[in-house]
């Protein structure tokens, strides 16, 4: 999914996006089932109905669910979240586009030419826009989105709060070549991921003229004539959070298949009600519980396919209960990963490897468990022995002691969902066996991001989803100090030093993604976060619908970013 601001906690414009945490139940593509009935059944690495425009007919209306229309909805602002993503994915630019294993191409309608080449000794992009390509204000698209891209996320330092600046920092310059349409993008010098830093788009100018802009200008307003693209905002009502987009007049490229595009918040249950009375095309089925809600539906498909994400457990280690890094791992050592996979998956016939780095799937080339090298397993005696030590005693009631203060944690979840709840009422168990208290706090969807980003929770749990392969390529971006996705406070400019000298100044890919993994080992040491599984993505939608999940962070199409001019109905 960034910035030393709390509010950064949702940034989600490079690898890692936080969506809504502790199981895949979400009310957007995420999630995981199966068809019932006792068959087998298959989990592909990409499953999202792929069609060709050709067998797609014209006109139609495609409703989606949404965990919340955010309040930030500059996707490269450090408050953007997932769904910040998918909502600006349907109105500004798609410059390049992703295969579903993560191959980057350039979009014909935007782009004339995209070529990476090194020119002494430093790597050079060169991205030539097309003559039609041009913002909906009128302005054109040319050498100055590529530039105003870089200056708003290149750093923290000048005012801007980017989601990340992971990229962009190794950029030493963007001038024009020669016209206006050309960029020439020159790195300071080789760099290992040279294709990551515009795969999220680019930036109308007017957003990098001044930080305010930036950070504010689209709080609780989309904009549209600050974006491009096949369609362009039709309706937007935060309040009863809704946006719906129509076919843009403007557009130059291949017509939009569909006449409107809606997208509306819900929880959980809501989702499901709302795809079984036809209100919305699709919704994740990723428990057993809402898999049996749309079992006896006539019409649907189920598609299963490998998802690109994250669950974690994260502590707070600025909350005194957790400043000591024992009781950190104590914590830690208590988890059950295999128990919380078992309730997440339960029904699902569904099995994976252990999800043990943040930096790479287990079905990527090159991936080793960092937690487990770490040191981590599931010991609860171990836990309590690390608990004594630190000083906290068991008290009458079974829970632990030190200087009066019962040890005592909040754990928030923002979903009605049974599973997200059977889940935390199974790591309060988990706790409660080495005696710490840990409270379930159950709370509204729309919460999560205040919450979150202020620190509202002493231990939360979340999903990061990775929008393209190059995981050590966003190392920093989780575990530097002035990022905000990781909120466990136990980052350190020591640390930030060791990532930019062992990790990010190597320039193979291969082996800097090695280096990566080794130091995430030793930054899992600190005990601040665990990953616990990666889990597939399941969802039901309506039969006929194509090209599904377009946008990155959702979870059909493996790492894939379509253009979502050929989301269409069958003919």
């Amino acid at each position: 999914m960034k910035q030393q601001k709390l509010m950064g906690a949702f940034a989600i414009s490079g690898a890692l996006a936080l969506a809504l945490g502790g199981c895949a139940a979400n009310t957007g593509n995420e999630g995981g089932g199966n068809e019932g009935g006792g068959e087998e059944v298959t989990t592909n690495a990409a499953d999202y109905n792929p069609q060709p425009r050709e067998n797609l007919k014209e006109g139609g209306t495609a409703n989606f669910p949404i965990n919340e229309v955010p309040e930030q909805l500059n996707a490269f602002n450090s408050d953007g979240s997932a769904d910040t993503a998918r909502i600006a994915a349907w109105y500004t630019p798609q410059i390049l586009l992703q295969e579903p294993d993560g191959t980057p191409y350039k979009h014909d309608a935007y782009l004339d030419e995209w070529e990476i080449e090194t020119v002494d000794g430093k790597t050079q992009i060169t991205f030539t826009f097309t003559e039609e390509a041009t913002w909906n204000d009128g302005t054109p698209m040319d050498w100055t989105a590529i530039e105003a891209t870089w200056k708003a996320n290149r750093s923290t330092d000048e005012g801007f709060n980017p989601n990340a600046t992971d990229g962009y920092k190794e950029i030493e310059s963007v001038e024009q070549g020669d016209t206006p349409k050309t960029a020439i993008v020159t790195f300071k010098s080789e760099f290992a991921w040279p294709q990551m830093p515009f795969l999220t788009g680019v930036l109308h100018p007017a957003l990098a003229e001044d930080p305010e802009v930036f950070n504010s200008a689209m709080i609780g307003n989309p904009h549209a004539e600050w974006g491009a693209g096949p369609y362009t905002i039709d309706e937007f009502d935060a309040n009863k959070q809704f946006v719906s987009f129509k076919p843009n007049d403007k557009w130059w490229g291949d017509k939009p298949l569909l006449d409107r595009v809606t997208f509306t918040g819900m929880d959980a249950q809501a989702s499901i009600n709302a795809f079984k009375n036809g209100q919305i095309d699709t919704v994740g089925v990723g428990t057993k519980d809402r898999l049996a809600q749309v079992a006896d539906m006539e019409d649907i498909e189920i598609y299963r396919a490998t998802q690109t994400a994250n669950t974690i457990l994260e502590v707070d280690a600025d909350k005194p209960q957790f400043e000591d890094v024992k009781v950190r791992e104590a914590f830690f050592k208590a988890v059950n990963i295999d128990q919380q996979k078992q309730i997440a998956w339960n029904g699902l016939d569904y099995e994976e490897e252990p999800a043990g780095s943040l930096t790479l799937f287990p079905f990527q080339p090159g991936y080793s468990n960092a937690l487990e090298e770490a040191g981590w397993k599931f010991d609860p005696e171990e836990s309590k022995a690390l608990l004594e030590e630190a000083g906290w005693t068991v008290g009458e009631d079974g829970i632990r002691e030190k200087d009066g203060v019962k040890l005592s944690v909040t754990y928030p979840i923002f979903s009605d969902d049974p599973t997200q709840k059977a889940l935390a009422q199974s790591l309060q168990a988990m706790q409660k066996e080495v005696g710490i208290d840990l409270k379930v706090d159950v709370r509204p969807p729309a919460n999560f991001s205040d919450d979150y980003t202020s620190k509202n929770w002493d231990v939360a749990g979340l999903r990061f989803t990775s929008s393209d392969p190059f995981g050590a390529a966003w190392f920093c971006q989780l575990y530097c100090t002035d990022m905000g996705l990781n909120l466990s406070g136990v980052q350190t400019k020591e640390m930030d030093e060791r990532i930019k000298e062992e990790v990010e100044s190597i320039k193979d890919p291969e082996e800097q993604t090695a280096a990566a993994i080794k130091l995430e080992a030793e930054i899992f040491q600190d005990w601040g976060l665990i990953p616990l599984y990666n889990g597939p993505s399941i969802s039901a939608a309506k039969t006929g619908l194509a090209n599904l999940t377009p946008e990155p962070y959702v979870g059909l199409d493996l790492f894939g970013v379509q253009p979502v001019e050929n989301v269409g109905w069958e003919k």
